[in-house]
């Protein structure tokens, strides 16, 4: 059994995160991040919202812990309520940490069988997003495009930042093009699949960050175009740091025995962040002016 309080140090962890000014950061975890600082506990920095924070960070947990249901519904908790508060929060983020424990396991996931799994793990107080989740698994049994689902659900400009909007179309969207993950043709379904989400529009990095993530899950280092990877621009993380960061995650579920922190060279991070910090700025303010 878990002790109760923050079992991984990832409240300390993450008023150190939000020190070095990361650009984009959501209003939940803003304020989520303020509360620690000013003494709150991880049992009560969380605010109130259905945002998609704590689903961005859930796939690699499923990949971990999703054979332990107990375990990873606890996880996903402690995870979730560190910022986000509201239950929808949390059934959207198991919702996407079992999609990714579905596909780290087999390369082509039913629907229905998928669909199964999330509702045994979930409260009876889940029917609407179950509901949601379903209408994604027909619709990605019927073929139809993200576009389609994504306008059946009113995001017909964009999918939103509300967990109820976007974890339905990550879900449409992924089990339409899990089955192609294997094989030769692989690499050029990935980037299909992570280009059809972002040109549906809205949140975009955070859609396609999710589905990243539920791919990734499945299709490893080697399956991720190597453009991608040569390109990646993330200093000072490099690609190395972070399959060293893998290995290291691999030996803690494997073993159980919690590892030290990975070092890095933390003085580039604060200069990383403020020239994101920047761009993100510039983008916001030409949106202001035409055309639109």
């Amino acid at each position: 059994m878990l002790p109760k309080a923050d079992p991984f140090g990832i409240a300390w962890r993450l008023r150190w995160w939000f020190l070095a000014l990361p650009a984009g950061v959501g209003k939940a975890t803003l304020q989520a991040c303020i509360k620690l600082w000013l003494g709150f506990s991880p049992q009560h920095s969380g605010v109130f919202s259905a945002g998609n924070g704590a689903a961005m960070r859930s796939s690699i947990i499923g990949v971990c812990y999703g054979y332990d249901l107990p375990k990873l519904r606890l996880l996903i908790k402690r995870c979730t309520q560190l910022t986000h508060r509201d239950p929808k929060a949390e059934w959207a983020a198991l919702a996407i940490a079992l999609a990714a424990y579905f596909s780290a396991c087999t390369p082509s996931v039913e629907p229905e069988a998928y669909q199964q799994a999330l509702q045994n793990a979930l409260e009876p107080e889940a029917e609407e997003f179950l509901a949601l989740i379903a209408g994604a698994c027909d619709s990605a049994s019927k073929g139809e495009s993200g576009e389609v689902f994504a306008a059946s659900l009113g995001q017909q400009k964009g999918v939103s930042g509300y967990v109820y909007r976007t974890v339905p179309v990550v879900v449409q969207v992924w089990l339409r093009y899990q089955e192609d993950y294997p094989g030769a043709i692989s690499k050029s379904r990935i980037e299909d699949a992570i280009a059809e989400i972002i040109l549906l529009g809205g949140d975009t990095d955070t859609t396609a960050a999710i589905l990243g993530g539920i791919i990734g899950a499945s299709v490893g280092k080697e399956g991720i175009p190597s453009a991608w990877l040569e390109n990646l621009w993330e200093f000072p993380r490099t690609v190395r740091w972070m399959e060293r960061l893998g290995m290291r995650l691999a030996e803690v579920v494997k073993t159980g025995v919690p590892q030290p922190a990975l070092p890095f060279p933390i003085y580039g991070i604060l200069p990383r962040n403020l020239f994101f910090l920047f761009v993100v700025l510039c983008h916001g303010f030409r949106r202001l002016f035409p055309p639109y």
